[in-house]
């Protein structure tokens, strides 16, 4: 066999939901795909989220933390500061605390992104869920006062 028939691609079980390591990398199964904490500390969590064609993480936001997304593999569409943006693969974004945002997969391959978050508090009970408008941009003000 030649060097080059020989040669394997690099493995990233992490990225590739097939190989998850349920025991070492805890995983949920919300209704829109899959989050897999890949590694938390005192204020920071890594996760490998993926998101089903055609669907979408819920608008909300957070008081205590920030997050970095990074798109692995699909196209995000993100929501904040009334504003909608594509993110493509090796694309990402910031988004700060105090700020309402909405991630969905618009395209036909499921989405991958790594998810940094970042902060004092990473607790479950800091996240603010809104409602979420089909097919309008979320207002942040809108949200809050309840008017427009």
């Amino acid at each position: 066999m030649s060097e080059i028939e020989n040669h394997q691609q690099p493995s990233t079980p992490f990225l590739d939901s097939e190989a998850n390591n349920e025991q070492k990398y805890p995983t949920r199964t919300p209704p829109w795909g899959t989050v897999t904490i890949l590694e938390e500390g005192l204020r920071y969590k890594i996760s490998r989220i993926e998101v089903k064609p055609k669907h979408y993480i819920s608008t909300q936001m957070h008081y205590h933390r920030s997050e970095h997304w990074i798109v692995v593999s699909g196209t995000a569409k993100v929501t904040f500061n009334d504003q909608e943006k594509l993110l493509f693969q090796k694309q990402s974004t910031y988004v700060p605390a105090n700020t309402a945002h909405r991630v969905e997969n618009p395209g036909i391959i499921p989405l991958i992104m790594i998810e940094i978050q970042n902060g004092e508090y990473l607790g479950e009970d800091d996240i603010i869920r809104f409602p979420d408008e089909d097919n309008q941009l979320f207002s942040f003000k809108k949200a809050i006062t309840n008017k427009e």
